[in-house]
């Protein structure tokens, strides 16, 4: 009897030993099931996540990409352009250099011209002295005598020269004509103008037609006294008749008419060196 109790006790305590035993390894078992669970689960998360930063870090290298195409690009047009500039600056420049070689010579032109004319305004002036200075014997009334335009007009009246509706020269106008002569043998170069005017008044004579005629036969009169008497170079002068259509007063005056009535001799220094720099452009 003892012997099987003691069987009895012996064998609960294995059997209970034995319970205890498969619990904890039911529990650590169980324990390693929720862990593998958890695990799943967080690298469940953790793989939804890396997909996400994933995309986003695509999306974010794409608009790298576009944004280093468009700096690529924006980089390229810089460089043509900076090409383009250097180009046309190139040319900018040269076409300056060009215009200030130009505008250096211009200077040239300019200070040559300027000396021509500065020259040839000391050469009116001192003929314009010798001209006043040769007849100042005579009266303002006979003659006068002016510059204007680079030129010098002696204006001798029809009195000085001319008795009424003739043009015979006479003695007066002779000797008035030879001081002037004077002047224009001294001169090589220049050319002198005769020019005949009359005033309004028509005349109808055997001799003259018309005042075209007076004016005309006058202006030849006094180149044949200068060239015949007083040798002065004929290649130099050239007579004209300008009637009454170029009056310097009224012709509806005795006085305004007096004045009109006159010779008027036109000195001109040649401008051959003036005309040579202007063609030369």
């Amino acid at each position: 009897m003892k012997a099987l109790k003691l069987i009895f006790f012996t064998l609960s305590a294995l059997l209970l030993s034995s319970c205890v035993v498969s619990k904890k390894k039911f529990d650590i078992a169980e324990a390693g099931r929720l862990a593998a669970l958890y695990s799943r689960d967080s690298l469940a998360d953790m793989l939804f996540a890396s997909r996400a930063d994933y995309a986003a870090l695509s999306r974010e290298r794409d608009n790298l990409r576009s944004d280093t195409t468009q700096l690529r690009k924006g980089l390229r047009n810089y460089q043509s352009m900076l090409s383009a500039n250097k180009s046309e600056n190139e040319s900018l420049t040269a076409q300056l250099n060009q215009r200030l070689r130009e505008l250096d010579e211009r200077e040239k032109t300019i200070q040559q011209l300027q000396g021509v004319i500065s020259e040839q305004n000391a050469r009116v002036k001192s003929l314009l002295d010798n001209v006043s200075s040769a007849l100042k014997g005579f009266s303002s009334d006979e003659l006068t005598v002016r510059e204007e335009g680079g030129k010098v007009y002696v204006a001798m009246s029809d009195k000085l020269l001319f008795e009424s509706g003739k043009a015979v020269v006479n003695e007066q106008g002779k000797q008035a004509l030879g001081k002037l002569a004077e002047v224009l043998n001294r001169q090589t170069d220049i050319d002198v103008y005769i020019e005949g005017h009359t005033d309004s008044v028509p005349i109808n004579t055997p001799v003259f037609k018309d005042n075209w005629d007076l004016s005309v036969i006058r202006a030849t009169s006094v180149v044949r006294i200068l060239t015949d008497d007083y040798k002065v170079n004929p290649l130099q002068i050239q007579p004209c008749g300008r009637g009454e259509f170029k009056p310097v007063d009224t012709n509806q005056t005795f006085e305004g008419r007096a004045r009109n009535r006159r010779t008027e001799i036109i000195i001109a220094p040649k401008l051959d060196k003036l005309y040579e720099l202007i063609s030369a452009q």
